[in-house]
């Protein structure tokens, strides 16, 4: 059953028909993924479904009892701490555990209507459990912890979070959400690859359906099962993940391309008869020209043109110079901010030709490493060096040395004086700034346009060794596999911070990571890197059971040993009160013929005390004595 139906969606804004003819539908727990480049109105179709936009023409239709969660939708209160600001979501559970626990106190005092008491606290018990009332607590501590929060963050008000921690909070918001149908929008962004991780495993457990956009291809990889992608304001749908359907896109687009071709060279031949038999023009020849002229028009009526390719970013990173085998060694490198360290002890080497990753942890410091080999920070202790004929390119990801007060043209243009307008205007219309685009303030251009002008500039430096933070931020997926392709054709070395794991496997010789006590290098890509950490922690958790066990087998003995020290002693003691209480229970026996009624009476009451106390001490011999074999053993 479809949880929605879109049927020929068509969208325009004023003049500009975004897409149009747009269909497809979403099964109950299908995960799909949408996609298309920047501007291409992914995001509008998201608005369409949640009746923000209407659609010029077409139907959008959203099954019954479907309740459709979108992050725009949820808000955070500035009053509220983190863990609260979450456990809203819960809202109704937690009134039903309030009201549970009046009729618990209700029933305990034995005050009102008993009977009605008990049936409505076995209905709402059954409802609370239903609902997911013995796990909302955990679940909501779970999405916290998964999206990189600290226990200590739980009790901090919303108004201290920064921009990117508010996000967190609003999408964890959305996954605990009783939605049947997620439309997420780079749900991705913010979050380090612990977060993406847990995200992932989140989403594949959840029983509902999505729709998402994201630029995250491994991501897509992990979840979809389906792709729908908007290009050239249309709408086609492919069964599988994005690598899927990158591959039958390709094929389809070679297949359309080669049947096209064969068309217009079979209509070309037909177009030659044709001409060469009216040249004849008799009426034999009149007719087998009229016959191929049909012939023409059926395939003319059967034609399919191939898509215009989208036009996409043209990287060119050739350097100008070849530098030494030895680009950069890094001894012992620490750095601290206001006494706290941020890591130390970081050594490693980068050899010409080496495509290094860095990755770690939110906060370790990946970033401040780069602007430290940039000498935009001074490290605490430490040294670094490049290599003979080393020059440096560095790409920072939140564009902090864009001159924001220029031009497109005035910044790029600015830094390489020596080219002429018309070079550096073709420059740019290479990175999709066109006409009067080149003239657009830079204060005025999106995250994406400046990333652009950005990794233009480091283009057209020619360096041979680039530093890299984050370079496919803002990038669509299609920009990024051109960004791929030209670096893997780059005969310069590189190093460079990402959380974008397709990007990572597919350039990736060495991954270094991060850590607060230095460095730890994995050879290959990011899935070597997962396999070997994952076999690490296999071996590391065998070793501490192997520690543990013999830990607990020592203990064990230890415990065994003190144990039967300490029934060896009991019985001994009883043994010995036993062994008074005999000489005792004899001396009334040996005064019993001796002595007149009124004493007999008080002994003989003495001596079956006497004799009871004798039973109880024989069963605890008995007892102490079957404990004292079994510990000898």
């Amino acid at each position: 059953m479809a949880v929605l139906d879109l049927q020929n969606v068509t969208l325009s804004f004023g003049d500009n028909t975004l897409f149009s003819g747009v269909s497809f539908d979403i099964k109950e727990k299908e995960k799909v993924g949408l996609i298309g480049c920047n501007g291409a109105g992914k995001t509008s179709l998201f608005k369409i479904i949640t009746g923000e936009y209407a659609p010029d023409s077409g139907n959008c239709f959203v099954s019954k009892n479907t309740k459709i969660g979108y992050m725009e939708q949820h808000t955070c209160s500035r009053e509220n701490t983190v863990y609260n600001e979450l456990v809203s979501v819960f809202d109704d559970l937690i009134k039903a555990e309030k009201r549970l626990e009046e009729i618990a106190d209700l029933l305990t005092e034995k005050r009102g209507n008993i009977s009605q008491l008990i049936e409505e606290q076995d209905a709402l018990t059954n409802e609370f459990n239903n609902n997911g009332g013995l796990t909302y607590k955990s679940r909501t501590r779970s999405a916290l912890l998964g999206l990189g929060f600290n226990e200590e963050d739980f009790s901090l008000p919303t108004s201290a979070l920064s921009g990117g921690q508010r996000s967190k909070l609003i999408l964890a918001k959305l996954l605990l959400s009783k939605s049947d149908l997620l439309l997420l929008d780079e749900p991705t962004n913010h979050l380090d690859i612990n977060a993406v991780e847990w995200l992932e495993g989140f989403l594949k457990e959840f029983g509902g359906a999505c729709l998402i956009v994201s630029h995250d291809r491994y991501f897509l990889d992990k979840i979809t099962n389906k792709t729908v992608e908007i290009e050239n304001k249309k709408c086609r749908t492919y069964t599988g993940n994005y690598s899927e359907f990158s591959v039958k896109k390709a094929a389809e687009q070679k297949a359309v391309a080669e049947k096209y071709e064969n068309d217009m060279k079979e209509i070309e031949r037909l177009e030659g008869i044709i001409a060469q038999q009216r040249q004849w023009n008799r009426e034999k020849n009149i007719k087998t020209a009229e016959s191929k002229e049909k012939v023409i028009e059926r395939i003319k009526a059967q034609l399919v043109v191939p898509d215009s390719k989208v036009e996409r970013i043209r990287f060119d990173f050739t350097p100008k110079c070849v530098s030494g085998e030895d680009v950069l060694s890094v001894t012992r490198l620490k750095k601290s901010f206001s006494q706290k360290t941020i890591f130390e002890n970081v050594d490693f080497e980068i050899k010409k030709g080496d495509r290094a990753f860095i990755l770690g942890d939110n906060g370790c410091g990946k970033t401040t490493l780069l602007k430290i080999l940039m000498h935009d920070y001074l490290q605490d202790d430490g040294s670094f060096k490049f290599g003979s004929q080393v020059m440096t390119g560095y790409f920072d990801q939140v564009q902090a040395k864009l001159d924001l007060s220029k031009t497109v043209l005035e910044e790029v243009w600015s830094n390489f004086s020596f080219m002429t307008e018309t070079t550096v205007r073709c420059a740019l219309a290479a990175f999709l700034f066109k006409g009067e685009d080149v003239y657009k303030s830079l204060s005025d251009c999106s995250g994406g346009e400046r990333a652009r002008v950005a990794l233009l500039k480091l283009m057209l430096g020619r360096y041979n060794f680039l530093l890299l933070d984050e370079p496919t931020n803002h990038l669509d997926a299609f920009s990024r596999e051109e960004l791929e392709n030209t670096l893997l054709d780059y005969s310069g070395t590189m190093l460079i911070v990402s959380h974008d794991r397709y990007f990572i496997n597919k350039l990736s010789t060495r991954i270094l990571e991060l850590t607060p006590n230095g460095m730890v290098e994995y050879l290959g890509n990011y899935d070597d890197y997962i396999e070997r950490k994952n076999n690490a922690s296999a071996v590391e958790t065998e070793i501490k059971k192997e520690k543990t066990k013999k830990t607990n087998d020592y203990l064990l003995k230890k415990e065994r040993r003190s144990q039967y020290l300490k029934t060896k002693t009991a019985l001994s003691k009883v043994e010995a009160e036993i062994e008074e209480l005999e000489i005792e229970i004899e001396n009334i026996n040996s005064r019993l013929s001796t002595v007149d009624y009124e004493e007999l009476m008080k002994l003989t009451s003495t001596l079956d005390t006497k004799n009871e106390y004798m039973d109880i001490l024989y069963s605890k011999w008995e007892e102490l004595s079957q404990r004292l074999t079994e510990l000898e053993e």
